[in-house]
């Protein structure tokens, strides 16, 4: 039964997908603010929104490696798999914006999440732990990302010359689109993960590599089937602001959120997985110097990079 459910979460994460990315590009041309603002904001949360279930609901539940894990390794596997493949089905426009301020707002956060996890090595405590004060960090960190996003939006209303809507464009048609592909995508996320997690624990996996692969990836499902279908609609703002903005949630909404209702315990293992976060962050930015997009070969590499990755990680568990 597993299996089947299994299925029919993929089949409504991909349909919910498609309706999810033209209902936010109308709003996004409705509002006449760029795509870009958009996936940033309305559809990274949208998409966000199975990894901070999951993982508040781990943090619950004392299974703080799940928590923990399936933010970092969502992040890593939106970075390389997600923006891998849709740059290969379809080049991605970078705006300058998007280099100078959203993607080493992205690395700000990880390094951020690196620091204040990091007790044992920076206070002396005998464990490193998410604190409850720690939360309330991220959830600054992002107010501050939301208060820029907004304004940014507004002076991009006032400045550019965007395309005016259509007249067959409609509010409560693309609204209503929009909402019924989220709950699609939340829905079928929640199926994948519950479905994929039973098929893992039952194969003897450990909790840890549960969080970092199985459910981090069931999770960024989401992600993955959105941007691939922006990318194939040309709607490359949308793809890729979908994942900056994602990462960049995961980490301020998700781990903020999960840590002020629980503090929550960071195992020694998921070090590692930061650092190589941070530097795969690093690498997306210097790609996106390259002309200003992602390409295909960017995108192979970065596909590659996840499957080294995702060996490493099965590995040494």
């Amino acid at each position: 039964m597993s299996y089947v459910l299994l299925i029919i979460g993929f089949v409504l994460l991909i349909k919910g997908a498609d309706y999810f990315v033209d209902g936010s590009s109308n709003i996004a041309r409705l509002l006449q603010i760029p795509p870009i603002l958009i996936g940033l904001t309305i559809v990274a949360l949208g998409t966000s929104s199975p990894e901070a279930t999951v993982s508040i609901i781990a943090a619950m539940g004392g299974n703080a490696d799940v928590a923990v894990g399936n933010v970092v390794g969502s992040n890593i596997f939106n970075i390389t798999i997600v923006v891998g493949m849709a740059a290969f089905l379809f080049p991605l426009k970078v705006q300058s914006e998007t280099i100078r301020k959203e993607i080493p707002f992205t690395l700000l956060a990880s390094i951020v999440m690196l620091v204040l996890m990091s007790d044992m090595a920076l206070q002396g405590f005998s464990s490193n732990m998410i604190t409850r004060g720690d939360g309330i960090i991220f959830l600054i960190f992002l107010s501050i990302f939301m208060y820029y996003v907004i304004e940014l939006g507004l002076r991009s209303r006032q400045n550019a010359t965007l395309t005016q809507p259509t007249e067959n464009v409609k509010w409560g048609k693309n609204i209503l689109i929009t909402l019924v592909g989220l709950a699609a995508i939340i829905f079928g996320g929640d199926l994948v993960v519950d479905n994929a997690t039973k098929i893992a624990y039952s194969l003897g996996m450990s909790e840890t590599l549960v969080g970092l692969t199985i459910i981090a990836i069931g999770t960024s499902l989401p992600e993955l089937v959105t941007s691939i279908s922006a990318a194939l609609k040309k709607e490359s703002e949308i793809a890729l602001g979908n994942i900056v903005g994602s990462n960049i949630f995961n980490i301020l909404f998700v781990l903020g959120a999960s840590s002020v209702i629980t503090p929550i315990a960071v195992n020694d293992k998921v070090f590692i997985d930061v650092i190589i976060m941070i530097v795969l962050t690093l690498v997306l930015l210097l790609f996106s110097r390259t002309g200003f997009k992602i390409g295909k070969r960017e995108g192979l590499m970065l596909a590659v990079a996840y499957v080294v990755y995702l060996v490493y990680v099965i590995l040494r568990n």
